[in-house]
């Protein structure tokens, strides 16, 4: 039987290892041709002694799928635009791109550096706007051309950026921005054929193995994996193929077995007395209000 994926070609960013080599594999699993991209840095964005984009792309072939390599930067115009070039010019075409790239530089707020505050916006902001922005003028150049798009994005956030996470105050602050992106891009890009989505996982990577480590730990031989990041892949698969018709705009939270629609922010109690208030009676109603509303769930890392 043909994959869920047979004939769409899918960019995957940050794919040399973690979660992104998980969904390289599973498209390719599911008859996807798959630009792995990934520019072989550490944990903290510096560069690294070897090549994992080629190395997985190698693997995939190895087990009779189609695959290239991309080492560019994707948060500079010209990284992001030779990624697109490369899926174009190598498969013909382009149908589902994740944004997956990342890494992190922790620091309570009072120690953050502002070149580390840059780094994290840089390559997780940054990095989903310019390959999105480079997918987008090609698809709505096709769909401007007469020629029909099925086109997928899965753009990549975190619980970090649903609640916040003490210590995390950069990459917080980025995950937030990329659900935002999410819900503007699908609106725009909506009338092309273009369905954008966006996943916060949990699993064990590089960039959560130490900071969350007992969370995050292999079970006993033969337990469930729960933060095995194979498990993230599915969902991640589904939402850049065909199958998931109709389907943009939304949050999914996803670990182990689990899969959670995020319902974002909505209006709560409100009062309304048709003039202005003075700064006590504003108080006054702002209290009134937060007592008929529902307590935020915690920051992660909050005592």
């Amino acid at each position: 039987m043909a994959g869920l994926c047979e004939g769409r070609v899918v960019i995957v960013t940050g794919a040399g290892r973690g979660l992104g080599r998980a969904h390289a594999l599973a498209f390719a699993a599911e008859g996807a041709k798959v630009v792995v991209n990934d520019l072989g840095v550490g944990l903290d964005g510096l560069p690294g002694p070897d090549g994992p984009a080629a190395r997985v792309a190698a693997e995939i072939e190895a087990l009779g799928g189609a695959a290239v390599a991309h080492g560019g930067d994707i948060a500079t115009s010209k990284g992001a635009a030779s990624l697109v070039a490369t899926a174009v010019d190598t498969f013909g075409r382009l149908d589902t791109l994740v944004n997956n790239a990342g890494f992190l530089r922790d620091r309570m707020l009072v120690n953050l550096d502002e070149d580390d505050w840059d780094a994290v916006m840089r390559v997780h902001l940054k990095g989903h706007f310019l390959p999105l922005r480079s997918a987008a003028a090609w698809w709505r150049a096709e769909a401007k051309a007469g020629r029909p798009v099925a086109a997928r994005v899965v753009n990549t956030s975190s619980g970090a950026g649903l609640l916040g996470s003490v210590g995390q105050g950069n990459y917080s602050a980025a995950k937030a921005g990329i659900l935002a992106l999410t819900a503007v891009a699908a609106q725009e890009m909506g009338p092309y054929g273009v369905q954008v989505n966006a996943i916060a996982p949990a699993a064990r990577t590089r960039m959560t193995e130490r900071t969350f480590a007992e969370t995050m730990a292999a079970p006993e031989a033969g337990g469930f994996d729960a933060m095995a990041p194979e498990n993230v892949s599915p969902l991640v698969v589904w939402l850049g193929a065909d199958a998931s018709a109709g389907v943009t705009g939304r949050v999914f939270e996803t670990e182990g077995g689990r899969i959670t629609v995020m319902e974002g922010w909505r209006p709560g109690p409100t009062a309304d007395r048709g003039a202005r208030r003075t700064p006590a009676e504003a108080g006054k109603a702002a209290l009134e209000l937060l007592a008929a509303a529902q307590a935020p769930l915690p920051v992660y890392g909050a005592r």
